[in-house]
């Protein structure tokens, strides 16, 4: 079957001159080329990423106009065409070019594109969206991928990720597309001088900057704080500093060497705030000058990583938990006026920690699946109802979003607010530990982690099903010495109470994924990513002390991986 895929690739005569020749390399190559051709690059609901290369599997321009061309179907479906598509793109190999295809698909279909001039952030993207009154938006990112990935990102009128059920339209739409080598693109200079490509940078750059404003908590506190900020080679320098600047933080240093946009992300062996070693510059230049906060960004600027000197002058990298749980306490704990309905969203992998935090000031919380898109969702749906008052939104994924003006997480925001907490414990003569330390005494003392097994490929992502049907199929009785009280389905969003021999709905889409809770407020789920080749398992327990937790923590990993090391 892959095959056949790959002679209609071969045997095109106006195939791009640079992939035929990197399809010439591969010929060679026969497993190389099965995993580029055995099947279609998926257009999930997240939209679609992979590795940059020939093939039908593999992200160039033809898999790029496919799914452009299922955007303009699914604009038109929606009768906005008129409204125009908003498109950014980060610092990656052919993100431009990616982002250009886009625009003359769509100007083929008379829909007008608003694409920027250089990279900038995914949340300024989905700003943009709302701001420019688009019926869509495209990012074009791999986020922290490596640097051989990138991928397409597609974005609704409200500027979210768009969610199950525009999302399967969409899907339909392009998986209409039988010959991604013959969709039509306009000629670029056309749509240029019809008004169908239209350059955007600064003018968008100012209404975010002045939106960003409102992230403020405390406009007038002292904020005599030195930060270390590193972009990881990617989009938010511009936006993270001016953001800081206006804010009223002065001593803001750039980690230099990593602050110019560089697709090979040279300087780091993952652009990912949530490896500690993506830290190592910035640490390094913190520990010369003293400063008070190292923050990290990946990128897209959607994630927000940040490390805070500890007691013997070493820096701690926190969590996305932990960060989350400080601006939230902080919103709460310093904000006048919240609405009486104020709601924490959060996802369904996301420690307790936050949802007891907000239950402790008399706020509401939601979960949500994984994945910013569902948070996005609810914040459009309360604010038609008026039910809730968005409060904070975050994932343990290191994605925080504070003021819905965009509406998927963002970095900008999160460095503006985690200056700001940063600045106000200072004032009150405490680190960031100390005051995480604070909460933990008075809430208990949650502790999480993340185990990835990566298993690409076909073969790969077969065993990352097995996997998932021995865990759903299994009778799992206990982890850690933690009974199991429920076993959440999401495939079938069926919740199955264990002792009670009793099963509920749970109130969200379906997915493909498992969590298992147990007694004392732990847990532990299994999800396939959707944008790489990997299998994950978050955990989570609650003790009264760092000691146990820990204990605990590794005693409910080691259950999972005495069953996982059996499969694999």
């Amino acid at each position: 079957m892959w095959k056949n895929e790959y002679n209609r690739w071969k045997e095109f005569t106006e195939l791009d001159a640079d992939l035929a020749a990197k399809l010439e390399e591969l010929t060679e190559d026969e497993q190389s080329l099965e995993d580029a051709f055995y099947k279609n690059l998926e257009f999930g609901t997240g939209g679609m990423r992979g590795k940059i290369g020939p093939g039908t599997n593999r992200m160039n321009i033809y898999t790029i106009r496919k799914a452009a061309e299922g955007l303009a179907a699914y604009v038109n479906d929606q009768g906005l065409s008129n409204r125009g598509v908003a498109i950014a793109y980060d610092s990656r190999y052919m993100s431009k070019e990616f982002a250009v295809e886009t625009a003359r698909v769509l100007g083929h279909h008379g829909i007008p594109s608003y694409v920027f001039t250089s990279l900038r952030p995914t949340p300024e993207l989905s700003f943009a969206v709302r701001h420019l009154n688009a019926a869509a938006g495209v990012v074009v990112t791999a986020s922290h991928n490596p640097p051989e990935y990138n991928g397409f990102k597609a974005y609704n009128e409200d500027g979210g990720q768009l969610p199950p059920e525009q999302a399967e339209i969409m899907i339909d739409f392009v998986n209409k597309v039988e010959n991604e080598l013959k969709v039509d693109v306009a000629d670029q200079k056309e749509i240029e001088d019809s008004g169908l490509l239209r350059w955007v940078d600064e003018e968008v750059d100012a209404a975010y900057l002045e939106a960003l404003k409102t992230v403020t908590v405390q406009p007038d506190i002292a904020k005599d704080l030195s930060v270390v900020f590193t972009p990881l080679h990617g989009t938010a320098r511009h936006l993270v500093e001016k953001g800081l600047h206006q804010s009223g933080f002065s001593s803001v240093h750039i980690v230099e060497e990593q602050a110019k946009p560089d697709p090979e992300f040279s300087t780091v062996a993952s652009p990912n705030p949530e490896e500690h070693q993506a830290f190592e510059m910035a640490i390094e230049q913190g520990k010369s000058i003293g400063a008070d906060l190292l923050m990290a960004t990946d990128p897209d600027a959607d994630r927000l990583g940040i490390a805070v000197p500890n007691k013997d002058g070493e820096y701690t990298v926190l969590t996305g938990n932990q960060t989350g749980a400080l601006m939230l306490d902080y919103i709460l704990g310093q904000s006048e006026d919240l609405p009486d309905n104020s709601l924490l969203i959060k996802t369904i992998v996301t420690s307790e920690f936050g949802r007891v935090i907000a239950h402790s000031y008399g706020a509401g919380s939601l979960d949500t699946l994984t994945g910013f898109k569902f948070i996005g969702e609810k914040i459009r749906e309360y604010e038609r109802t008026g039910e809730y008052s968005f409060l904070f939104g975050y994932e343990e994924s290191y994605g925080y979003l504070v003021k819905d003006f965009a509406r998927d997480k963002d970095a900008v925001q999160a460095a503006v607010l985690a200056a700001e907490v940063g600045a106000h414990w200072k004032n009150q003569g405490k680190t960031l530990l100390e005051a995480l330390d604070e909460l933990y005494e008075k809430h208990g003392y949650f502790l999480e982690d993340l185990q990835s097994v990566k298993l690409e490929g076909k073969e790969g992502a077969d065993t990352i099903q097995t996997i998932m049907n021995d865990f759903r199929d299994a009778d799992i009785k206990e982890a850690g010495g933690k009974k199991v009280t429920a076993v959440e389905d999401y495939s079938t969003t069926i919740r199955h109470l264990v002792q009670e021999g009793t099963e509920e709905e749970i109130d969200l889409p379906t997915s493909n994924v498992l969590k298992f809770i147990l007694e004392d407020d732990c847990w532990f789920c299994l999800r396939p990513s959707g944008t790489e080749p990997k299998i994950k398992f978050y955990y989570g327990v609650k003790t009264e002390s760092r000691k146990d937790s820990e204990e605990l923590l590794a005693s409910v990993k080691a259950t999972v991986n005495d069953r996982l090391h059996a499969l694999i």
